[in-house]
């Protein structure tokens, strides 16, 4: 078995295959895979005590990251500002008016938080002294807290694909195939990027609604370099179950297309992975993907990766228009 084989497996032909995604359910459900690549499920009866604080950080957004630590900064130096209001006894911190001396000792606790300890203000008294210091080691483990997980962010390997925008049906050869667009939108060099496609539909069952699951065999499963694009083509043949349906077969079944990406980036020297799915009101018919690259008057290749989606007509044949 090959590296590649062992990162994802072989398609299964078994009539109750699940990948993982349930058989059965309750309800209409939206989609299986949200547009940012995240399964979507919600969990109804998490406890506080279930979240991880150091996976919380390093997987939030930068946005999200950042407003919580300047969020944590200003609140820690608040409580120490107030802390040392009710005990007073910090030299230098005196003000004609208490809004003047309450920064005053915002900024002294910012002082102390940071080790910085410009001299201009002091602690005066054992109790503020205890305070002053207690403060400095809750600084010093913070910061060397917040530059772990900085580094974990920066250091975590991630996969940026650009998906097209939607999928179509359009020519292929003598009949038609489903496609999508993907490229890299890091600069980074991927190798070994790997596709697999898996078409969800919703089926009667014994009176109720079953999901099934089946692969869809590619064109090509892998290409050795992605400095360009990559077009991901199913060809829609006879052994296709994508074969004769209409767009409102599709609709009737909630068809869901999800697919799964690995590459192998040089540089962190480990593999990536992404997800993405593209439901039936996703899928356009009789278009065909536009050009995103052009070779400039030097003979360079020049790629344009926000045209990953641009499509042009592609009239169907007659028997899939």
């Amino acid at each position: 078995m090959s590296a590649s084989d062992a990162q994802f497996p072989a398609a299964s032909t078994a009539e109750n295959f699940d990948p993982g995604l349930t058989q059965t359910y309750t309800g209409v459900l939206n989609r299986v895979v949200n547009k940012n690549g995240e399964f979507n499920v919600r969990r109804a009866d998490s406890r506080w005590t279930d979240v991880n604080p150091y996976l919380f950080m390093v997987d939030v957004s930068w946005p999200v990251f950042a407003a919580i630590v300047v969020a944590a900064f200003l609140l820690t130096n608040l409580l120490f500002a107030w802390l040392y209001g009710s005990i007073g006894h910090i030299k230098g911190a005196e003000a004609a008016d208490a809004a003047t001396r309450f920064w005053n000792l915002f900024f002294f606790s910012a002082h102390t938080l940071t080790t910085v300890g410009y001299g201009n203000m002091y602690p005066d008294g054992p109790l503020a002294n205890l305070i002053a210091s207690l403060e400095a080691l809750l600084g010093l483990m913070g910061f060397a807290i917040a530059t772990g997980v900085l580094f974990g962010r920066f250091s975590r390997p991630s996969a940026r694909f650009g998906f097209s925008s939607s999928m179509v049906v359009a020519p292929y050869r003598n009949g038609t195939s489903l496609q999508f667009r993907v490229v890299n939108r890091r600069a980074s060099n991927l190798i070994e990027v790997t596709a697999r496609v898996m078409l969800m539909t919703v089926e009667n069952k014994n009176g109720g609604a079953a999901r099934k699951y089946g692969y869809l065999d590619l064109e090509r499963e892998q290409v050795l370099f992605l400095p360009l694009t990559w077009t991901v083509v199913h060809p829609i043949t006879e052994k296709s179950p994508l074969f004769g349906k209409t767009p409102e077969d599709l609709a009737r079944l909630q068809a869901e297309v999800v697919i799964m990406m690995r590459g192998f980036d040089e540089t962190f020297g480990q593999n990536v992975y992404a997800r993405y799915s593209y439901r039936y009101d996703e899928i356009i018919w009789g278009r065909k993907f536009g050009n995103a690259f052009e070779v400039d008057p030097k003979g360079d290749m020049v790629l344009w990766v926000d045209r990953v989606s641009t499509t042009v007509p592609a009239p169907l044949p007659d028997t899939q228009a």
